[in-house]
C-alpha cells in the first residue's frame, strides 16, 4: 500500500498546486478541494505526511515520460481552421501576459493553445520561456525538446533550451545548444552573448576560487545591487574581524614570504578560506547571490515572443 499512498500523495500535491495557481474560478477550486478530501480519506493521508513526498513533482514526471515515450508522435491531421484561429488568439494573449510579467497566466494560455494545435512548435517554445521565468527549468527543457522535435530548424527553441540549461548550471549542454542556435541563425547577437556567458560560467565553475563560493564572481562584481549588498555586509563587525583574521593568516602565515604571499596558490587558498567562512556565517546571503545571478546574468529578459 506504500506505493499507492505515495502516488495518491503526489496527486494531492498536484491538485493543491492547481488550486493555488490562480487560474481556476471558485466553483472549480471547490471541486478540486472535494477531490482532495476524497483522496485523503480513501488513502488515509494528509498534507502533513511529508515522508510520502517524492523528489520530482508529478507533472514533471509525466512530462518526462511523455517525451520519452516513442508512441507519442506529432498528430498527422491538422487542426480545424477554427481551432487554429483560437490557438493563435491564446498565443497572443500569452505573449501579452509575458510582457506584463504574468507568467503563470502565460503558461495557461500557451497550454490551451497547445491543446488546440499540438503541431505548432512556437506554442511549446513560448511556454518554455514562461516556465523559465517561473523557475520551472525542467518543464522548460521538456517544452524545448518537443518544439525541436516538431521543427528541428527552429533556432529559438535551441536558444531557450540553452537559457534553461544555463540556469540549471548545465553549462556544457547549454553551450552545445547555443552553438546549434547560431548555426541556424548566425547573426543573432543574443545567442552570441548567451554563448559567451555560458562559456564564462563554465570556466568559473572549474576555477578554484569560484568553486569556493559556488557562484559567478564576474556577474557579482558587475552587479550594482550586490556591490551595495557587499558594502553593507562589510560594515558588520564579525565580517570585518573575519577579513582581518584571514589576511593576517594569509600574509603572516607559513605560506607567506618576507613581503607577503609568495605565490598565487597562497592567494587561492586564502580566497577559498574566506569563501568557506562566509558560507558558514551567512548561507542565506550566498543563496541570494546564486538565485539573483542565475535569474539575471544571461540575456533574453527583453526577448520578443513569436
Amino acid at each position: 500500500m506504500a506505493v499507492e499512498k505515495r502516488l495518491a500523495y503526489s496527486i494531492v500535491q498536484f491538485l493543491r498546486d492547481q488550486t493555488h495557481s490562480g487560474a481556476l474560478n471558485s466553483d472549480e477550486q471547490e471541486s478540486l478541494e472535494v477531490a482532495i478530501q476524497c483522496l485523503e480519506t480513501t488513502f488515509k493521508i494528509s498534507s502533513s505526511d511529508c515522508h510520502l513526498s517524492v523528489p520530482q513533482p508529478l507533472r514533471e514526471m509525466f512530462l518526462n515520460a511523455l517525451l520519452q515515450n516513442d508512441n507519442v508522435t506529432i498528430p498527422e491531421t491538422s487542426p480545424s481552421p477554427e481551432d487554429t484561429e483560437r490557438a493563435e488568439q491564446l498565443k497572443n494573449e500569452g505573449n501579452n501576459h509575458m510582457k506584463e510579467e504574468n507568467y503563470r497566466c502565460a503558461v495557461e494560455c500557451y497550454t490551451k493553445a497547445i491543446d488546440l494545435d499540438l503541431r505548432n512548435a512556437v506554442y511549446y517554445c513560448n511556454r518554455a520561456a514562461a516556465h523559465s521565468k517561473l523557475g520551472n527549468y525542467t518543464e522548460a527543457t521538456s517544452d524545448c525538446e518537443r518544439a525541436i522535435k516538431i521543427d528541428s530548424t527552429y533556432s529559438k527553441a535551441y536558444g531557450r533550451m540553452g537559457l534553461a540549461l544555463t540556469a540549471m548550471n548545465k553549462y556544457p549542454e547549454a553551450i552545445s545548444y547555443f552553438e546549434k542556435a547560431l548555426v541556424l541563425d548566425p547573426e543573432n547577437d543574443t545567442y552570441k552573448s548567451n554563448l559567451k556567458i555560458a562559456e564564462q560560467k563554465q570556466k568559473e565553475a572549474s576555477s578554484p576560487i569560484a568553486a569556493g563560493l559556488g557562484f559567478d564572481m564576474a556577474s557579482l562584481i558587475n552587479n550594482p545591487a550586490f556591490i551595495s549588498m557587499a558594502a553593507s555586509v562589510m560594515q558588520n563587525q564579525q565580517v570585518q574581524q573575519l577579513m582581518s583574521g584571514m589576511m593576517s593568516n594569509a600574509v603572516g602565515g607559513p605560506a607567506a614570504g618576507v613581503g607577503g604571499m609568495s605565490d598565487i596558490s597562497s592567494l587561492i587558498e586564502a580566497g577559498q578560506q574566506f569563501a568557506q567562512q562566509i558560507q558558514q556565517q551567512n548561507p542565506e546571503l550566498i543563496e541570494q547571490l546564486r538565485n539573483h545571478i542565475r535569474s539575471r546574468s544571461f540575456s533574453g529578459s527583453a526577448e520578443e515572443h513569436s
